[in-house]
């Protein structure tokens, strides 16, 4: 009896474990998909509160950190005007979650409307309540290129 109420007790907490573990995934998720929405549209005022302060963005032409970055989308010297994201995969290690896309992002450089392949990768850091983007970078990649889930 005992051996089985172990047993019973160690699934139980198990589940409850995996479920927080998925659904933690899933919310971390949801704030990168809202992420390209609040790029698209230009709202530096949520980027501003995701991106932690010493946020690094890595694109093909250069490595900018949150400020320059945030005056680049204000400005349209670069318009994210829609991401169609094909995969994520997203993995929790402590308070830091890393995800993955892949996407095609639309896009307007320098007066350019240019349609590009990446891979994303995305470091983010549980502080507090909130999750940070730490780190934000864009790897140029064939359409046939898969995410290792």
């Amino acid at each position: 009896m005992r051996k089985l109420l172990f047993l019973i007790s160690i699934s139980l907490i198990s589940s409850i474990f995996i479920f927080a573990q998925s659904s933690k995934e899933e919310s971390i998720k949801k704030l990168s998909l809202d992420k390209w929405q609040w790029m698209a549209d230009k709202d530096v005022i949520k980027m501003d509160k995701l991106f932690d302060a010493r946020a690094k963005f890595v694109h093909m032409s250069g490595t900018w950190n949150k400020n320059e970055e945030l005056d680049i989308i204000k400005t349209g010297r670069i318009w994210y005007k829609k991401a169609t994201v094909k995969d994520t995969a997203v993995e929790l290690i402590g308070k830091t979650a890393l995800v993955w896309h892949r996407i095609t992002l639309d896009a307007v450089v320098r007066d350019n409307v240019v349609i590009s392949e990446f891979t994303v990768t995305e470091v983010y850091q549980k502080q507090g309540k909130d999750w940070k983007l730490l780190a934000l970078t864009f790897s140029s990649v064939r359409d046939t290129h898969e995410i290792k889930h």
